[in-house]
């Protein structure tokens, strides 16, 4: 059987969180590169396979995978290893809540195609800026409270967890837009994660398309 192909962006923050659950989960892929800032998401070929033309998705066994949390949900039901979710279904839930808090509540208002869209109204670049660390801000501070009763180096304990795999990326992003990263329960989870040599291999540096 072919190696997965996830086609993606090294500074995309989705597609860093299927290249961790990829290591994670000890998975040989195929990169396929496309570059955000020029447009190549939106080549005609792309989007015969995503017609959202947005990264990642993921082709395996003959079939194309799109969004980021439903290529992680299924790695981890199709692939031994680690799991990121529990069998608890209270668990799961809370575990699946802070990781849309960031996938589905902080990058989607934050991402490339919506900051194009704040400076096409005439926003100067400092505004779209301060649009997206007030957005981060707020989504960090929110998830920092969903986590603020759990225990273990980890967002909810002693096991990488779904939560773990989106927070990661944001906090880049987050640097990115100049965040001051004053949480310290979640500067702890990352240090944690940063231990691990699936997060550290899948970090936007570390992979072959970076600029």
């Amino acid at each position: 059987m072919a190696d997965p192909v996830l086609h993606g962006y090294f500074r995309s923050t989705a597609s860093y969180r299927v290249r961790i659950t990829l290591n994670l989960k000890e998975v040989t892929y195929a990169d396929a590169f496309h570059h955000l800032r020029k447009g190549e998401q939106r080549a005609p070929e792309y989007l015969a396979l995503n017609p959202q033309g947005l990264l990642p998705a993921l082709e395996v066994e003959g079939t194309v995978l799109t969004q980021s949390l439903a290529i992680c949900e299924y790695l981890d039901e199709t692939v031994a290893g680690p799991k990121l979710l529990p069998d608890n279904a209270q668990r799961r839930a809370k575990i699946r809540a802070a990781a849309q808090v960031i996938a589905c509540d902080i990058h989607p208002v934050q991402n490339l195609k919506i900051l194009d869209r704040l400076r096409g109204l005439g926003l100067s670049g400092e505004q779209v800026n301060e649009w997206a660390r007030e957005l981060i801000e707020e989504g960090l501070d929110a998830f920092d409270k969903l986590i603020a009763g759990e225990s273990g180096p980890y967002c909810f304990g002693d096991q990488v967890t779904l939560a773990d795999i989106c927070l990661v990326p944001q906090l880049v992003n987050a640097r990115r837009f100049g965040v001051d990263i004053r949480w310290p329960r979640l500067a702890e989870v990352e240090k944690a994660c940063l231990a691990l040599a699936a997060f550290r291999n899948a970090a936007p540096e570390n992979q072959p398309d970076a600029e």
